[in-house]
């Protein structure tokens, strides 16, 4: 996926009420751009950092720029966009890159479904896979370890409540997919955060021991495009 227009830089001064953020420009002058991720950043807020910002079409919107990515550890681009995940494996799947998903002749998005009133994010349908596949996609942007990525950086009920769903679509014979997207390119296997969310890591195992898959691939980033690019192993310790 390519941004439709150059991205601006900019420093980040700080990040403040979940979706707010304060940023520098380069001729020194300061505006408050949307934050489009309600975690809790983890290792991804640091004052001073280099972000990237992508310019709204919505000329209503009360603050025009929104935070797309980050530079941490000196060099490494982090997505923060947690609504992009969801397009990005859709167009994985277009492209043929997700192989897992192959084979259905439609993805609906958004779909309601399960006992909770959730919405899954993907819904996969016909073609010639002989059931459907229910997709739920997460952002990862959390790396406190060299080379392992950690979901979620931040207690959530959400999560969980997602992968209980999931859990009922598998035990009635329907595929369940857990699709976790790493916007981050130094992470090469993905973990659940146990020392954060506990819950969320026992969850987790009991829908993988359940039938739901776990899937995570890594995107490869830049200031112009973010693409999926190479699966990575899920490992629950």
């Amino acid at each position: 996926m390519e941004f439709p227009e150059p991205l601006l830089e900019a420093r980040l001064i700080r990040r403040y009420k979940r979706f707010l953020a304060d940023v520098r420009f380069a001729d020194g002058s300061v505006t408050t751009v949307h934050t489009p991720n309600t975690g809790s950043m983890l290792g991804c807020q640091e004052p001073g950092s280099r972000v990237w910002l992508r310019r709204c079409a919505n000329p209503r919107r009360k603050y025009p720029l929104s935070w797309e990515l980050v530079e941490v550890q000196g060099s490494v681009l982090v997505g923060l966009n947690t609504a992009l995940p969801p397009r990005l494996v859709h167009e994985g799947i277009d492209r043929g890159v997700v192989s897992e998903l192959q084979d259905y002749g439609r993805v609906r998005r958004e779909v309601p479904y399960g006992l909770e009133r959730s919405r899954v994010d993907l819904l996969l349908d016909g073609g010639i896979a002989d059931r459907d596949c229910y997709v739920e996609v997460k952002n990862v942007t959390a790396a406190v370890e060299a080379g392992i990525g950690l979901f979620p950086d931040a207690v959530s009920v959400r999560a969980s409540k997602h992968l209980r769903e999931l859990m009922e679509i598998a035990r009635g014979g329907r595929r369940a997919v857990i699709f976790f997207v790493v916007q981050r390119g130094d992470v090469d296997e993905l973990r659940p955060a146990d020392q954060i969310d506990p819950e969320y890591g026992r969850t987790l195992r009991a829908a993988r021991d359940t039938g739901v898959e776990l899937i995570a691939y890594r995107a490869r980033i830049t200031p112009a495009s973010v693409d999926l690019d190479r699966r990575l192993p899920v490992v629950c310790p």
